[in-house]
Parts: structure tokens; sequence; C-alpha cells
């Protein structure tokens, strides 16, 4: 299934979304160009964002729909060094697209929240994650998440492209947004129901591009 009609199956899954559709397309185009020239992914959230955050990441490291069996020079090396375990080892891994959840490290989170400040516990992780061309998506129903809105802020400051996925209005986070993607829901449970469809496409989307 090509870019094209993975967004035809979502707008004829989910019609609410079609208006939406450009703002898909840009994220997507920003994401493949920064894994392009070396990039990677950062993406953050809280409560059930934070849940979206980690699945993203989870369709982007490993395989999704698509097959991604490593380089036949990853092969050599790893039978090379481990013979049969090696080779064994060279058979399952797959490739992968750099993607990195602010929200799993629960030890640094609650370090962050006690040492400084915790509505800078992603924004302390762009700081040293992020650089130049790489990308943050900030997860927010509301868009008035302030420890999404302080991440976007740094990202912004280290040369980040940011991409926010938000409910009806965008909230306090569309001008920290270079690609605002706006669910249209408002209730959180309605927005959050929106978003799953929505990032699942962008991910079929750029996996397709390096891998279909």
């Amino acid at each position: 299934m090509n870019n094209e009609e993975v967004l035809s199956q979502l707008c004829e899954s989910h019609p609410q979304l079609a208006g939406i559709k450009d703002a898909i397309h840009e994220a997507v185009r920003v994401i493949t160009k920064s894994y392009s020239t070396g990039g990677k992914l950062l993406v953050c959230g809280n409560g059930g964002s934070c849940s979206d955050s980690d699945h993203i990441v989870g369709e982007l490291m490993k395989s999704f729909e698509q097959k991604r069996p490593i380089g036949d020079g990853l092969k050599d090396r790893l039978f090379a060094i481990g013979d049969d375990r090696g080779l064994y080892i060279a058979n399952k891994l797959q490739q992968g697209l750099p993607a990195i959840s602010l929200t799993a490290q629960s030890a640094l989170i609650t370090a962050i929240g006690n040492d400084i400040d915790s509505d800078l516990i992603f924004a302390q992780q762009v700081t040293v994650y992020g650089n130049s061309g790489d990308v943050l998506i900030g997860i927010s129903t509301s868009g008035n998440s302030r420890n999404v809105i302080d991440a976007l802020i740094s990202a912004k400051a280290k040369g980040m492209i940011t991409i926010g996925l938000t409910g009806k209005t965008g909230g306090e986070m569309k001008p920290f947004c270079d690609v605002l993607i706006r669910v249209p829901g408002q209730l959180t449970a309605e927005v959050q129901e929106l978003h799953l469809p929505v990032y699942h496409a962008i991910c079929r989307m750029v996996e397709n591009h390096f891998f279909g």
C-alpha cells in the first residue's frame, strides 16, 4: 500500500480527518528528511499521550508492516564474531528508524522533577538528546501541557523541527510547532482516539519511504 492509499484508507475509516491530510503529509516529509540526513525522532506526552509516545517509538524502531532485514555487511560481521549464534542474530535483527520516547526513563524523569523542575522533564532531555535537524513530536490533547510546550521551545532553540499532535484548537503550543496536526475533537478521550490512527498513518508512510 503506497502513501496515498494509506491516507485514503485513513480518511475512509475516519472521514473527520480528511481536513488534516496536508498536515500529515508535511509531518511525514520532515520526518523522512531528518532520517535521510542522519537525524532522529524524539516524542513526548503525558498520561495517554505518554503511552502514545512509547507506541510511536515501537512502530519505528522495528518492523511495523514492512520487512526490514539488516544489511549483508552487518550480517557478515555478526557471523564472523559469533559464528552460529551470530548467524542466528543476523537473521532475526531488523533495521530501525532511531526514535526515543522522552517518557520512558522513570529514574531520569523523577530526578529532573526533583532536582530541576517537573515542568522541564522533557525539555532537559531535548537539550541533551536533540541536535539540529532532529524532529520532536509533542503530543497534548489540549495543546496546553506545560512540559510539552517547554520541550517544543527547547527543541526550536536546538534547531530541531517540531511537530504538534493535539486537539481542535491547538492550544498554547501552536506558536512553537513547525507542523501542527489538530484532530477535530475536544474531549480528551475523543482526541486520543483520533491520535492513534493519525500516528499509525504517519508511521506507515515513513516506513514505506524507507522500506516499501
